[in-house]
């Protein structure tokens, strides 16, 4: 998979091949123009695919699980009214989930991010404003956005959370750097549900299970009654086919906190 780091290596160095060319060959102008166009559409297509783990190394799935395992996460949350209802939808079927939380949520509805915890699921960081213009944040004011929500999350629980999921699914090199420097360890997802846009829950649904395979980490919202009528349904689903939402560090099996 191509990173940042080698495509501004690649293009550098095509750059570079057009200057020396031009000594000897005029080069038009709408080469340059064609090579920059060419290297934008890499990385901003590459900043909105976590997936491509175009900035940072990211975990998605486990391929390797041998199992019938798969792990339902959480974005967005606690929410006063969704979250608890996620909660007893989970303890009813007997799974398990993980829940990154923003830091202003859980300073909020710190009770409902205690019983996250308190019922056996993962929590995790997912920035504290969840801010719409975070992609343009610098790296100072990420490490500062990451690090409230940990202090938060470590106040109203007792554990310090080392799992991150970037808001929106975006990364960019400061986000990376921060992510970095706080030693946090990425989760992205392989099944996204997109049960926030205006599809119905049967189209999400089907979403989600026409590809669903042991290993695979689902991406869902704690934040609309759709979700809860989507998640009741995704779970009799699991319980018919034997297969268990275990938390995502069980899945990849990994640490959830320091």
């Amino acid at each position: 998979m191509l990173r940042y780091p080698i495509i501004n290596s690649l293009f550098g160095v095509a750059f570079a091949t057009l200057l020396i060319l031009d000594v000897f060959w005029e080069i038009s102008w709408w080469t340059y123009i064609l090579l920059a166009v060419v290297w934008a559409t890499f990385t901003i297509i590459g900043s909105f695919h976590i997936r491509w783990n175009y900035h940072l190394p990211a975990l998605h799935f486990n391929r390797k699980i041998r199992d019938n395992l798969v792990a339902i996460t959480f974005d967005d949350g606690p929410h006063p009214n969704f979250t608890p209802k996620v909660l007893d939808l989970l303890q009813k079927y007997n799974a398990k989930a993980s829940f990154f939380c923003v830091g202003h949520q859980v300073n909020q509805f710190g009770g409902i991010a205690q019983k996250i915890v308190d019922n056996g699921h993962t929590i995790g960081n997912h920035t504290y404003s969840h801010s719409n213009k975070f992609g343009f944040f610098g790296t100072q004011k990420v490490i500062l956005e990451l690090q409230k929500t940990s202090t938060i999350i470590k106040e109203v629980t007792g554990l310090d959370p080392k799992l991150y999921r970037p808001a929106f699914g975006v990364t960019n090199p400061s986000i990376s750097r921060a992510v970095k420097k706080l030693k946090l360890k990425t989760v992205g997802w392989n099944i996204r549900s997109l049960d926030t846009t205006k599809r119905s829950k049967k189209v999400i649904l089907e979403r989600i299970t026409s590809k669903l395979k042991k290993g695979d980490i689902i991406l869902l919202h704690d934040s609309s009654e759709k979700t809860v009528e989507v998640l009741e349904q995704l779970l009799l689903f699991l319980q018919q086919n034997k297969m268990q939402s275990v938390t995502v560090d069980q899945l990849l099996d990994i640490k959830a906190y320091a």
